[in-house]
């Protein structure tokens, strides 16, 4: 094998940094990158980005690694996060910021959407929940808000799809992503009339969809000159950052869970077809065509104890890892915390919904309140594993993933929480990985060696601790369903 064939480069569109890294076909990391990008909130319930910052981010990362490694990769793979929206003129330049999962300004659309008929039958044509986070929503709110921006659009897309078009100069989105809008139906892989006559749209606004392994097999030339590549450096679209964590974490057998916390998380699980939520309370999205991931994601994740570490006990982010040991060093106590930051999706769906802390009493300092904060995020994972299992099947082994897993009591504060044991690989990001893994696929190389062996540690629960943790699960999910 030549010299240009040693590596694959992963790069993965996050919703607070791109993370870039380059993997040795023998499983060996060779260079990696990471670049963080802000979250605007101009108005009550709006989350928005600049396109172009993360686009200088993503190729910031790859010429980083190129150089790093010192000669170009068999081929470069696109992982992203879901739902963002954004809508460009005839020339490629965006009419709005980026409307990310987070925003929640189409609530009342969503909500009113969700309750009827036609509602039902999109999510279950599609796969994903009616909901302010869907590209579906927030198209509905473009046209009704700013109707001459929504009239002067070429196109829609997300921000995956803006920077492929960047790099080849075509508007493309993969199956995956598609399946995340709320107006794919992944039963027949084509846009859905119900979803696009809802959304006001047309087929001929919204990029062309292609399979997860699609390869684009041209560079333009200015943008391989950039990186330092040949012109004909292979490009894999990918998928979305979930579907592909579930991949790189080796996690495809049937009753093997993922759990997730980044700025956001979320439980998934493979499943063998294409079956929806009697009780539309999960999502069924792609991870290649015949290949399907069920679970849920909630808004509030790492995001959380982010805000109340810095903005509200101001705090810099080089202290985090010692708050939160300090906190869980705590024995758990009656403070409970409803960490609705961002309004919740899965398994509750309301946009509108708060954070709250109940319980505070005159004892309770600021390592009390981070002890709730980190409590509360766990909660609501185990709300959707709960439903999970219900819709799925047993989830028998659960293998986490994400920025928390920098902190072994995090984890071991999950595994006492679900009463379960918490599997963590010691490899690197594990939606980067996925998108590596699929170019292996695609591109018929052989498996990359040493990933089957990739070392695991496992987080055994405290069974006392559980029994100690249940009544406040109870109590965590009655309030949740109240409308508190």
């Amino acid at each position: 094998m030549s010299e240009r064939y040693r590596y694959i480069i992963g790069s993965d569109i996050g919703t607070g940094s791109a993370k870039t890294i380059g993997l040795g076909m023998n499983g060996q990391v060779l260079s990696s990158w990471k670049e963080a990008y802000p979250t605007a909130h101009p108005a009550p319930g709006f989350s928005e980005q600049d396109p172009d910052r993360i686009l200088k981010a993503v190729m910031t990362g790859i010429r980083a690694v190129i150089q790093q490694v010192g000669h170009p990769p068999a081929a470069i793979s696109f992982s992203s996060a879901m739902h963002s929206f954004m809508a460009i003129d005839a020339a490629g330049a965006p009419l709005t910021p980026l409307i990310i999962w987070a925003d929640n300004r189409s609530q009342l659309l969503a909500e009113a959407l969700r309750a009827t008929p036609a509602g039902a039958a999109i999510y279950h044509s599609t796969g994903t929940p009616v909901h302010a986070m869907s590209p579906l929503s927030k198209a509905i709110w473009l046209q009704k808000e700013q109707p001459s921006v929504f009239a002067a659009a070429k196109l829609f897309i997300g921000i995956k799809e803006y920077i492929i078009h960047h790099l080849t100069g075509e508007y493309l989105v993969d199956h995956s992503i598609a399946s995340a809008t709320g107006l794919f139906d992944i039963h027949t892989l084509q846009w859905s009339v119900p979803a696009l006559e809802a959304a006001g749209l047309q087929v001929q606004r919204l990029p062309q969809p292609v399979p997860a392994d699609h390869i684009i097999s041209r560079l333009k030339s200015a943008i391989a000159k950039e990186l330092g590549i040949p012109p004909d450096t292979p490009l894999v679209m990918g998928g979305s950052d979930g579907c592909l964590a579930q991949l790189g974490s080796a996690a495809m057998d049937a009753g093997h869970a993922t759990l997730t916390i980044g700025t956001s998380g979320a439980v998934r699980m493979a499943i063998p077809g294409a079956v929806t939520d009697p009780q539309a309370r999960l999502f069924t999205y792609l991870l290649t065509d015949d290949v399907y991931i069920m679970g849920g994601a909630t808004n509030n994740g790492g995001v959380v104890l982010q805000w109340l570490l810095r903005d509200f006990l101001q705090q810099p982010p080089e202290n985090t890892d010692r708050l939160i040991n300090e906190a869980l060093a705590l024995p758990p106590d009656g403070l409970l915390c409803l960490p609705y930051l961002l309004g919740e999706r899965a398994p509750i769906w309301d946009s509108g919904a708060t954070a709250a802390f109940i319980g505070i009493q005159p004892q309770h300092r600021a390592p009390h309140f981070t002890r709730a904060v980190l409590e509360g995020t766990c909660f609501a994972l185990l709300n959707i594993k709960n439903a999970l299992q219900e819709t799925a099947g047993e989830v028998r082994k659960i293998s986490v993933s994400g920025g928390f897993t920098h902190s072994p009591a995090w984890i071991q504060l999950l595994a006492d929480i679900f009463g379960q044991p918490m599997t963590l690989q010691q490899q690197s990001d594990a939606s980067a990985l996925g998108a590596i893994i699929l170019a292996a696929s695609a591109l018929k190389m052989p498996p990359i060696a040493g990933l089957a062996s990739a070392k695991e540690k496992l987080f055994q629960p405290d069974m006392r601790l559980h029994e100690i943790y249940r009544p406040k699960f109870d109590r965590f999910r009655r309030l949740s369903y109240s409308g508190l």
